[in-house]
């Protein structure tokens, strides 16, 4: 078996989840093995529908009093205890906050390694040939992952999420038998940030600003407004001047994007900017460095100090909507 650790929201996969199974699925298929899912909280049942969709024959839902909240270690046990059960080749998550720590966790109670960031993986015999993000996804490494149980996690925003036309999954009810010391770190409750609008990591369109804002993001906003499902965010160096609050970063530290255009303003385009924005299918830099790094990465540039251009964009928009 193949075990996909997943996370929803009421029941409906997540991105980074539905990109997981995608590959979990093709490598079940490729060990001729089953996919099974793992999903935890009240609603977990209701994961069964989207699960389905994208390959996996049955979800493990853990609705289970004590895990309602995240409790890390809680969760790994409860993922290897449902591993260990079923002869599982393979446990693999998303690369997420939650993913990776809840994996990290299984891999040391399972005395395994973990292959994180991983955006390819072919079956080699026994083991398993891995294609896999480093140093912030600057480069690629070609790893051979040879375990009994392989244990890796996958880089969101780099695996396109493939539905299928297979019937929902099959629900197992799945009941841990946790230990007292699994309940000490927990999650006891989580807070929605402020920001208004479309969240960051989930915009079709990101409109950003850097250090050559000089902190005025007026009329950034005023085309994210006149964009549809646009966001506006921030390179670190305008969140560290003040500017925008860390919600708002794109980069290595901050939020990872995948829109379908990016259009960053003012930004130079370090590596650790990059790192957050290489998912995105077009990116349309403005700039008054012709020689800014990000413009050897764009698809689109415009050299031009962006207090100019983009009011004007705002100003043609608005021109064409009366």
């Amino acid at each position: 078996m193949v075990l996909a650790f997943v996370e929803h929201d009421g029941g409906e996969l997540d991105d980074a989840s539905a990109q997981t199974l995608t590959l979990a699925r093709d490598l079940a298929t490729g060990v001729d093995e089953p996919l099974e899912a793992i999903a935890f909280g009240p609603e977990a049942t209701a994961v069964a529908h989207d699960a389905g969709v994208y390959g996996a024959t049955v979800v493990n839902a853990v609705e289970h009093d004590d895990l309602d909240n995240y409790a890390p270690e809680a969760y790994a046990r409860t993922v290897v205890q449902c591993a260990e059960g079923t002869g599982t080749d393979a446990v693999v998550a998303p690369g997420t906050d939650r993913g990776s720590e809840v994996l990290a966790h299984a891999a040391a109670k399972l005395d395994e390694t973990m292959a994180a960031e991983v955006v390819e993986v072919d079956p080699d015999g026994d083991a398993y040939q891995l294609t896999r993000q480093r140093w912030g996804g600057t480069l690629l490494e070609h790893a051979r992952l040879d375990a009994d149980t392989k244990v890796l996690t996958v880089a969101p925003n780099e695996v396109s999420a493939s539905p299928t036309d297979d019937d929902p999954a099959d629900v197992n009810p799945f009941t841990p038998d946790l230990e007292a010391g699994d309940l000490r770190v927990q999650c006891l409750r989580t807070e929605a940030s402020d920001t208004e609008g479309v969240p960051l990591g989930e915009a079709r369109i990101v409109v950003s600003g850097g250090r050559g804002t000089d902190g005025d993001f007026e009329a950034l906003e005023e085309l994210a407004e006149r964009l549809p499902d646009a966001a506006v965010g921030a390179s670190r160096a305008a969140v560290n001047e003040g500017w925008r609050p860390h919600d708002d970063q794109i980069g290595q530290t901050g939020t990872k994007i995948a829109p379908e255009i990016y259009i960053p303003c003012g930004i130079s385009g370090a590596v650790q900017h990059m790192v957050g924005c290489k998912g995105a299918e077009n990116i349309l830099a403005v700039n008054t460095d012709p020689d800014a790094a990000i413009v050897g990465k764009a698809d689109w540039v415009v050299v031009a100090n962006l207090h100019e251009v983009v009011p004007a964009v705002v100003e043609e928009l608005d021109r064409r909507t009366e």
